[in-house]
């Protein structure tokens, strides 16, 4: 049984799902494989790197694949999209931030325009610009987020859609990692999922060896909401966003003491740098959500889709067992 929704048939899709475009994680290798699989890749542009985003490109080869931004970094640098528009991007993903400005350039180009949200006042922002998807992400989410929980997010969310603009499409993100989340989030009437932490966990993925060894050894308790990443990176985040990541030795050293960090910056900046090349993840911090404690092996993208989706299957047409 296909799962056929309204995301398969304007994408041209196989499958209702979609890699979400992770910062340093996401490249052109797993968002090709993803879409070589009948889902949907999207490249991490993050915090804007204009040859390496050409880059990835190029190692996506002939694949469809699209990508996303950090609205609030693309902001500052915004011929970055004109870069990535001249690769033909299936989609443009556009996240934490005003995505007015960038709208209406994506769909003149012919993408597909998908505003990731936290909030419904994000969402009323985001149909207003004149998204063709709206991605309601939940707390649980690996990365930068917000407070609303998933479940109840991605419903409200399906509910204001419909009623305020019913050609707008949503996908639920956010503690999502397997068949049964992508059922669940099509049940809610999502017309699919977008998934990070799950496609972070894959062999394509650019991550080191040993955030792979910390996130297979934790479970969904294992992570926390943090501003010390953004920190010792020096990003300027909005407050209303911070990042879940694995807990570990350095944000229980740092929590709380966020002024002292900033403080003894340069040292500890240098530690942590050489943490993240090491893949020491007890140092550095590793960008994964609560759906960590749903992933127990590292297999292909391709093999990921085709997993998910034949679970999704089998649940839409039988339920889940215990049901009468």
């Amino acid at each position: 049984m296909p799962i056929t929704t309204r995301l398969t048939e304007r994408l041209g899709l196989a499958t209702p799902i979609l890699s979400a475009p992770m910062a340093f994680a996401g490249g052109g290798e797993l968002a090709a494989s993803v879409s070589a699989a009948g889902a949907l890749g999207l490249i991490g542009g993050g915090y804007g790197d204009g040859d390496w985003l050409d880059a990835q490109f190029e190692a996506a080869g002939n694949q469809p694949v699209g990508c996303g931004f950090i609205t609030w970094s693309l902001a500052d640098q915004p011929a970055l999209l004109d870069r990535v528009i001249a690769h033909a991007p299936k989609a443009v993903m556009l996240s934490f931030g005003d995505p007015a400005p960038f709208v209406p350039k994506v769909r003149e180009a012919g993408a597909v325009a998908i505003c990731q949200t936290q909030t419904m006042a994000h969402i009323r922002d985001a149909l207003a610009a004149g998204a063709d998807i709206v991605v309601a992400q939940g707390s649980e989410a690996g990365g930068h987020g917000a407070k609303r929980g998933t479940l109840s997010f991605v419903a409200e969310a399906v509910d204001h859609c419909r009623a305020e603009s019913p050609g707008t499409l949503v996908l639920a993100a956010g503690g999502l990692a397997d068949g049964r989340g992508l059922a669940a989030a099509l049940m809610l009437g999502a017309d699919g999922v977008l998934m990070g932490s799950r496609f972070w966990a894959s062999r394509e993925a650019l991550v080191p060896q040993g955030f792979y060894d910390a996130a297979l050894a934790a479970d969904g308790d294992a992570t926390v909401r943090t501003t010390l990443v953004d920190v010792i990176r020096r990003k300027q985040w909005p407050a209303e966003f911070d990042i879940r990541v694995l807990d570990n030795a350095f944000t229980r050293a740092w929590q709380g003491r966020e002024d002292l960090l900033r403080d003894g910056l340069e040292e500890a900046e240098a530690r942590y740098n050489a943490a993240a090349v090491a893949g020491d993840a007890d140092n550095a911090g590793v960008i994964v959500g609560e759906a960590t404690g749903l992933i127990r092996d590292i297999p292909s993208a391709g093999d990921l889709v085709a997993r998910i989706t034949a679970e999704a299957e089998t649940l839409l047409k039988t339920g889940p067992g215990y049901c009468s």
